[in-house]
């Protein structure tokens, strides 16, 4: 049996008696794991052959053993997102050609108004409902699946548009699996409490699981205030996590003994260069910060030897390429940390060797076209590079500001912002100026007050920020709105701009002021004068 598989890793654990599952003081030994998934697969194969299943769950072990049994078996896991309303989740599973619906507990609900607009059946993801398990296959050579067979369909977290569905091969979750088992052992045991609908989740804490034989202990979902208890309830030497989740634990109350637990390694992407230096340093791990996304076309490693917040060295066949003109854009010329050349030193990250990992989206050819040209897969990244070779990324498509004619990358802007005293969570995006292109706007989330004289003399004093990168609108916020896996959704962020419920503060000569009504009717005066009013209605 092939071994870049996720069927071929999970057989390899069928006589482990060590354990393989944590969950709520559960405890399954690999070999209980194991049958657990031919009995899940079992199931699925007794509704017929390739079965498409769409799963609405928590971080639960009724799903991890669904989705082993997918890979044994032969059938599709098509994992929805609870966090989308129903209307989207209809338009996601008809997309995906689900013919079964399993739902945990609290997405019961959910799950049955999804199989209604489908015609499809419905039942709890928990296996007493369901079908009987008579095992049309039990040994190794029964199970044989090729690289390329289809395991999982994930949608895109939706950042930046509508979510697209990700082929999740077999190689696809075998080939990371593979790569991070090498900072496991059989000994250690992985903490999951991102959402396993996601790919994170998959492939950089289950895959390595599997692959390592390390026990993969599950949380229901993510809490702040949890992780360091169950790291140390369970043992854990290993944690995965995505986005703004090391900013959220670090936003918990410090004690003088965090760093006396059994952690060794976080690894995750899209983690801030100030929460992963302060992480590590308060838990005593160390913390890996990947760049990659859902599709996997291209992924950076970081370097410990390059300059604070940097990505690492691009790999071999990926180049930053302008995607005007697909040429090579030169380096970044960079003075007190500021980017003096981003008009010309920014571009898209570009795997022009392949594909990599990437499988192609599902039934979807425009979003396939949008991606794949000429060859070539182009992210939608945006990034920039030094003269030494270290990679920096300046943010997505949609996450690039225009002002007074100079192009900024919001990255920058938003790290500079996290360094302010109190500062949970920034996010810096555009709004449109009254008379053409942008505003810079910040969305912040405060330990406690904001207090606005100090922060406009930390940015007066920040000699990486140049004028046109000060926020001209501070928002302040309880929470930024944002995905399950903890990206921010900024889209919705500039949709609001000034008009929310949250204070919104407005520089001018003197410093930041809390915005008034008739500040805002005064913008709004003055788009129409420009007739650019549409834009406040998009």
């Amino acid at each position: 049996m092939t071994a870049d598989t996720l069927a071929s890793l999970l057989l390899a654990r069928a006589g482990d008696d060590r354990p393989g599952l944590v969950f709520e003081g559960g405890v399954w030994s690999w070999r209980e794991h194991i049958a657990a998934c031919l009995a899940a697969g079992a199931r699925l194969s007794a509704r017929g052959a390739g079965t498409h299943v769409g799963v609405l769950s928590e971080n639960v072990p009724d799903l991890v053993f669904l989705i082993g049994g997918a890979a044994l078996a032969g059938h599709v896991v098509v994992a929805l997102n609870p966090t989308r309303s129903v209307d989207e989740l209809i338009r996601d599973a008809r997309a995906t050609d689900v013919d079964l619906v399993l739902a945990d507990g609290p997405y019961e609900g959910t799950g049955r108004a999804v199989s209604e607009a489908l015609g499809v059946p419905a039942l709890p993801l928990t296996p007493e409902s369901q079908l009987a398990p008579e095992t049309p296959f039990a040994s190794e050579g029964d199970a044989v699946r090729a690289p390329g067979d289809l395991v999982m369909l994930i949608f895109t977290s939706g950042t930046s548009g509508r979510p697209r569905a990700v082929r999740i091969t077999q190689r696809k979750l075998a080939v990371p699996g593979l790569s991070l088992a090498a900072l496991l052992t059989p000994e250690d045991a992985v903490y999951c409490s991102m959402p396993l609908f996601h790919s994170g989740a998959l492939m950089a804490a289950y895959a390595p699981a599997v692959a390592s034989g390390a026990a993969l202990v599950l949380r229901r979902r993510f809490s702040a205030s949890g992780l360091l208890p169950d790291i140390r309830r369970y043992g854990c030497t290993y944690l995965h996590y995505v986005g703004k989740a090391l900013s959220y634990v670090l936003n918990t109350p410090e004690s003088p003994d965090d760093a006396t637990n059994p952690l060794k390694i976080a690894f995750g992407n899209e983690g801030s260069a100030v929460a992963v230096k302060r992480f590590g340093e308060r838990f005593g791990c160390l913390v890996i910060d990947a760049f990659g996304s859902t599709e996997t076309a291209i992924s950076l490693t970081p370097d410990p030897s390059g300059p604070p917040g940097c990505l690492g060295r691009l790999p071999e066949g990926v180049r930053i390429l302008d995607p005007f003109t697909a040429r090579p854009c030169p380096a970044a010329r960079i003075e007190d940390g500021r980017l003096l050349n981003p008009e010309e030193a920014i571009g898209e990250l570009v795997n022009t060797a392949g594909m990599g990992l990437f499988e192609g989206y599902y039934n979807d050819p425009d979003a396939d076209a949008e991606r794949i040209r000429d060859g070539a897969f182009w992210s939608g990244d945006l990034a920039y590079m030094d003269d030494g070779g270290f990679v920096f990324f300046a943010g997505r498509g949609t996450e690039r500001l225009r002002v007074d004619g100079e192009n900024l990358a919001v990255a920058p802007i938003e790290a500079a912002m996290r360094e302010f005293g109190g500062v949970v969570e920034a996010a810096v995006y555009p709004v449109p100026d009254p008379a053409a292109g942008d505003q810079v706007m910040a969305a912040l989330v405060p330990e406690g007050a904001f207090d606005p004289g100090a922060f406009g003399a930390f940015l007066a004093a920040r000699r990486d920020l140049g004028v046109k990168s000060l926020p001209r609108f501070v928002r302040i916020c309880r929470e930024l709105p944002q995905t399950a896996s903890h990206k921010v959704i900024k889209r919705h962020l500039a949709r609001d701009a000034w008009r929310t419920a949250d204070p919104v503060w407005v520089r001018g000569p003197d410093g930041f002021r809390r915005l008034t009504d008739a500040d805002v009717k005064g913008i709004e005066e003055e788009f129409v004068r420009h007739g650019r009013q549409h834009l406040l209605e998009t």
